[in-house]
């Protein structure tokens, strides 16, 4: 589900605008199906299975610093969510060792062909995937926690995933979200926002920083027990950033 950076630039000359879910003609529907709202505001579309080169992402310790902050080790059940190429998943996979597992979850199939062809190639036997959907990262009950880098921006229905998500997660699981911090059809998400969001779904945060190397900021979130989350019907949606 990511982008490389030179997309990003070729994108942004080009003045690229991904099509909104919430925003624009009275046409469009406030509500999906199961009646979650959508998010009103820009949904940035799907370009890449990579946000940028591993060199660059090393050399921050990206993967370090999510595995410090979100606490992550050896036996937990780990979900990455639009893992893309992989490049959390396969990091992840010695982190929680042979007694844990890593879930390496995404909405696109040609993705995950390429990461289990990966993840075999190197013996790594706790990694699992998952092909999920825009609504529903289709996971087994049980997770520790769940990650979701530089993709957030990306997802269609940001409130019935969380839902869901938090129904698939142990009690006290923890969410991180690492992104940077500017508009959604900029491929990334105003930390603002993203609280809004999570706190509409009973996501309570727990805290946020900049991340070193300019990588972008980690936000981490306790899920809500599966009985004290809202009903879809009364969740509130957040009201659309500023994008001047």
């Amino acid at each position: 589900m990511r982008f490389s950076l030179a997309i990003l630039a070729i994108c942004a000359l080009a003045a690229c605008s991904p099509p909104s879910t919430g925003q624009g003609a009275a046409a469009h529907p406030t509500h999906d199906q199961a009646g979650f709202p959508l998010p009103d505001r820009p949904v940035a579309s799907i370009v890449s299975p990579i946000w940028s080169s591993g060199p660059d992402r090393d050399a921050a310790d990206e993967s370090g610093q999510l595995v410090r902050g979100l606490g992550i080790r050896s036996g937990m059940v780990v979900a990455d969510i639009g893992a893309g190429s992989g490049y959390h998943t396969l990091r992840l996979s010695p982190v929680v060792g042979p007694r844990g597992v890593v879930y390496a979850e995404d909405v696109m199939e040609s993705y995950l062909s390429g990461l289990r062809r990966e993840a075999a190639g190197r013996g790594l036997r706790n990694v699992r995937i998952v092909i999920g959907t825009a609504d529903d990262p289709k996971l087994p009950h049980g997770v520790d926690r769940a990650v979701l880098v530089h993709m957030y921006h990306e997802i269609q229905n940001p409130y019935a995933l969380l839902w869901r998500l938090a129904g698939d997660m142990k009690p006290g699981g923890r969410v991180g979200v690492i992104d940077l911090d500017r508009p959604t059809e900029r491929h990334g998400t105003p930390p603002a926002l993203l609280k809004c969001e999570f706190e509409a779904v009973g996501y309570r945060q727990i805290s946020q920083a900049e991340l070193d190397g300019g990588v972008g900021y980690l936000a981490i979130f306790e899920a809500p027990a599966p009985k004290a989350r809202p009903r879809p019907s009364a969740i509130k949606p957040c009201d659309a950033p500023d994008q001047d």
